[in-house]
């Protein structure tokens, strides 16, 4: 059976309440339009440091009245134990997305990073063990493999953290380790390897690589790659990402729980692929021809390559990937493309 018609079949079985945090975040409001659609009733979480109101919006113009009248949201952060706790009452399932990204900045700031990534988590977990909660399904990274040179990158073997974000990621899956050992909570981390995809932020000077390019090239604005263009990712959709989590939340078998995923599309794609792809995808949407990158150094804390072996989250959680890194980019650009001309 297709992933999407596991979930949906689970899902319709019985309706359930769902916790998501950062759900005014990219992954976070697909995850929340993805639930309301299916009938289910979620609580959000979320302090706008990251997310948009804007991204809420959407969902609630994608979903029914009916549906949005399920969705209930809670403006906090998730340092704030005493919020979590409110958040978590009557839920049986939790999506823990609420993180600060980006490598550069925690290189900047790292106690901030770790404060809201592990701290954070830490309130989220615990909040989780005393309502009573069934299951957390967490973000981690795959910057947890550090400077580990096995491609592609295997659940059971990781390296150096080369960044404060990929310690404070690190440090999150112990704890949700020592939850499951010490006080039973059913916990399952998701490594996520550059997910891609509508309504990520394209702005600002450490914005991810796809929407930063997409909304450049729509612009008639130059673009840069940082180094020599080969440096490569696992490009990862969004809706494989939604997939993952609902099939990680409501899988019933006890041999995939408390356990760590890779989540990617089990291909890699250099950065001078990327930009090709990218230009021959916006050019009927631009009012020029788009010239060729600008070159620039390489960013301190970034890895060289990146691969997910995503055979174990296929034999365990069923998951399989949807949608390759081509037709991602012809729904993500398309989207942006509309965005812009919306304006």
């Amino acid at each position: 059976m297709p992933p999407g018609d596991v979930v949906d079949k689970a899902l319709s079985a019985r309706p359930r309440k769902w916790l998501v945090t950062g759900a005014a975040g990219f992954i976070g409001s697909h995850l929340v339009e993805t639930l309301l659609a299916r009938g289910q009733a979620v609580v959000g979480l979320d302090d706008f440091s990251n997310g948009h109101r804007r991204n809420l919006e959407d969902v609630r113009a994608a979903v029914s009245a009916e549906q949005w009248g399920r969705f209930r949201l809670l403006e906090a952060d998730i340092r704030d134990a005493g919020a979590c706790r409110e958040a978590s009452a009557g839920v049986e399932l939790v999506l823990h997305q609420a993180a600060l990204g980006s490598v550069p900045k925690s290189i900047a700031d790292p106690l901030r990073w770790h404060s809201v990534n592990a701290t954070g988590s830490l309130n989220v977990f615990l909040s989780a063990r005393d309502a009573g909660v069934q299951r957390v399904v967490y973000a981690s990274s795959s910057s947890v493999y550090g400077d580990d040179p096995e491609l592609p990158r295997r659940e059971a073997r990781t390296g150096r953290p080369l960044s404060p974000y990929a310690s404070s990621k690190a440090g999150m899956e112990l704890d949700a380790q020592v939850m499951s050992s010490c006080y039973g909570l059913q916990a399952i981390g998701l490594r996520y390897f550059n997910v891609f995809g509508p309504r990520q932020d394209p702005e600002g000077a450490y914005a991810a690589v796809v929407p930063q390019w997409t909304f450049a090239m729509l612009a008639g604005l130059p673009t840069a790659i940082n180094g020599d263009g080969e440096t490569s990712r696992d490009f990862c959709y969004v809706a494989n990402v939604v997939q993952a989590n609902l099939l990680a939340a409501l899988t019933p078998e006890p041999e995939a729980v408390n356990r760590v995923y890779n989540i990617g599309a089990g291909a890699r794609t250099s950065l001078n692929e990327l930009h090709r792809m990218l230009c021959a995808l916006v050019q009927p949407f631009a009012t020029a021809a788009l010239s060729a990158p600008l070159q620039r150094e390489l960013r301190a804390g970034d890895v060289r390559h990146s691969h997910a072996d995503i055979s174990l989250a296929r034999e365990l959680l069923g998951y399989r990937p949807e949608f390759d890194v081509r037709r991602g980019l012809e729904l993500t650009v398309g989207w942006y493309a509309a965005r812009r001309a919306q304006k």
